[in-house]
Parts: C-alpha cells; structure tokens; sequence
C-alpha cells in the first residue's frame, strides 16, 4: 500500500498517472490502477491497469490523506 498516491509510470508504453488503488487477484496477480492528469482539453482519461513489475516509480504524487473527507465515499456506505 506504500505505493498508493505514487506517480508512476508504465515501463513498456510510457503511460504515466498517480497510482490510486491495488488489486490482489486470487491467482495471486498484483496490479495497481493508474490515473492519468487531464489531457490538453481539460478532459479526463481512462484509469489502466499494469502489473506491479511493469511499473517504475517517478514521482511523489499526493498522499492519501490529502484526497479524504469526512464522508469516506460509497465503499463504506451500506448497499440497498
């Protein structure tokens, strides 16, 4: 979880973003989500998701606890 909130950066395309979540998948595959800045429009880009591996580094991008409120979102609310 050290790596939340890291910038990153993919190794093999160059696709570069903040790294805002980590999946641990049953077959024991690691792969963290990255979310790129705007574009040039102002509009945002799809999130994308690499291994562990494939990823380097580049930045300290934000912590956590820079982005939270005091409502923590939908992940913690009770579902209908």
């Amino acid at each position: 979880m050290e790596k939340l909130g890291k910038e990153a950066k993919d190794k093999i395309t160059g696709f570069q973003g903040i790294i805002t979540s980590k999946h641990i998948y049953l077959y024991g595959c690691s792969q963290y989500a990255l979310t790129p800045k705007v574009d040039k429009d102002g509009k945002t880009q799809d999130t994308s998701y690499f291994d562990e591996g494939r990823l380097e580094i580049i930045g300290e991008g934000i912590i956590p606890q820079d982005v939270q409120s005091k409502d923590p979102g939908c992940d913690f609310r009770e579902h209908p």
